[in-house]
């Protein structure tokens, strides 16, 4: 009998105490089971680490930099491959075994998922359907990924030395495009995670969405935003 792949899941977070619970139940209820769970905690104020224990997670310190936080679980893992996901998200029960089955078909080492949003809204599913084309054309010769949901062996993070602390916004971007470097890269075609709008809604659609677009203006001809030029932050409302 083949042996199965040990996967760790890591998931930063800061304040979560609304939506982890609903992302590990969903982990929970996976059909995969061969798996670990990291949450990488920056020092929550609220039932975060609580909810995390609950399910049997194990806790480390993270950072308010999603990027280092992802570095600390990825340090503490066990696993073969590394699975990145935001805490506002959630997965369908058979992500996980879709998602490793397609990594093992195209022999891929580092591989994106496409998102979509927890909202019935028009203009926000247009919104990610938009994303989604953009980062399947883009993934043949300028890989991009979303923290919501990014696969990576864990040599080939170790190979790249993770995530880049000092970026403070599109840090999972410029992960997926250093890894691909060095592994095979792809957007997996047969699943999605599904991500909350909380950001629409607390910075305005069209505000996030032009903020979002000038980023990625930015980052082909400037490289890399190191600066907080675009007032990006990572703390949410409770």
């Amino acid at each position: 009998m083949e042996k199965s792949i040990v996967l760790s899941i890591i998931i930063p977070t800061l304040n979560e105490e609304k939506y982890l619970g609903k992302l590990l139940d969903s982990i929970k209820k996976q059909t995969y089971k061969d798996y670990e769970i990291i949450v990488s905690d920056n020092n929550s104020e609220d039932r975060t680490r609580e909810i995390a224990k609950k399910f049997g997670c194990k806790v480390v310190k993270g950072d308010g930099n999603p990027g280092i936080g992802r570095n600390s679980g990825a340090k503490a893992a066990k696993g073969d491959i590394l699975f990145f996901i935001d805490a506002d998200c959630y997965i369908e029960k058979n992500f996980l075994q879709r998602a490793l089955n397609e990594i093992k078909k195209r022999n891929l080492d580092i591989a994106g998922c496409y998102v979509g949003p927890i909202s019935k809204r028009f203009f926000d599913n247009a919104t990610f359907a938009f994303f989604n084309f953009w980062i399947y054309i883009t993934q043949f010769f300028y890989p991009n990924a979303s923290g919501s949901g990014i696969f990576c062996r864990k040599s080939l993070h170790q190979k790249i030395k993770g995530f880049d602390g000092k970026i403070k916004l599109s840090e999972d971007m410029d992960y997926a495009k250093r890894a691909s470097k060095y592994g095979k890269f792809r957007i997996l075609s047969g699943i999605k995670s599904y991500t909350s709008v909380r950001r629409f809604d607390e910075e305005g659609r069209l505000t996030l969405i032009l903020k979002l677009f000038l980023s990625v203006v930015y980052r082909i001809f400037f490289g890399e935003i190191r600066t907080n030029i675009f007032k990006y932050g990572f703390r949410y409302k409770k």
